[in-house]
């Protein structure tokens, strides 16, 4: 079985954010899929996906304050700066996190860690709304 399609997600506030039970809320043929692989990709270039911690919020509040530490907003060497201080800063992150990922899908779920979930970076004050391009590919039933 092959199945592609977007997931459109609204505009969210910097920082990261738990997506896993809006992927598969998204994608109902998950459960026809007993194996195959999920793969995830972000349309933009500003923002990233990555697979981390699913359960303590603070998580997700320290891998931001981190990258935000690590590139901050307005360094004075980017040239790339038509579209904010923001944004420069922004694509780094997302190369450095990357944009893709591929999961493994056992017996119509993401066969994901007891720990692992997926999260969307928005690396920008104001992104917009993001668009993901996911693709499962596997076989149904037994």
């Amino acid at each position: 079985m092959w199945h592609q399609q977007e997931i459109h997600f609204p505009e969210m506030p910097r920082g990261f954010h738990h997506v896993t039970d809006d992927i598969a809320r998204a994608l109902p043929c998950l459960a026809d899929c007993s194996q195959g692989l999920l793969h995830l990709q972000l349309m933009h270039t500003s923002a990233s996906l990555t697979l981390n911690e699913n359960t303590d919020p603070d998580v997700c509040l320290d891998m931001d304050a981190f990258i935000r530490r690590l590139v901050p907003d307005g360094l004075t060497y980017f040239r790339h700066t038509l579209e904010g201080p923001d944004d420069m800063p922004a694509h780094v992150a997302a190369s450095l996190l990357g944009t893709q990922l591929t999961l493994a899908v056992l017996d119509g779920r993401l066969a994901l860690g007891t720990w692992q979930g997926v999260w969307l970076g928005e690396h920008r004050e104001q992104g917009g709304p993001r668009r993901l391009l996911v693709t499962l590919t596997g076989c149904s039933g037994q």
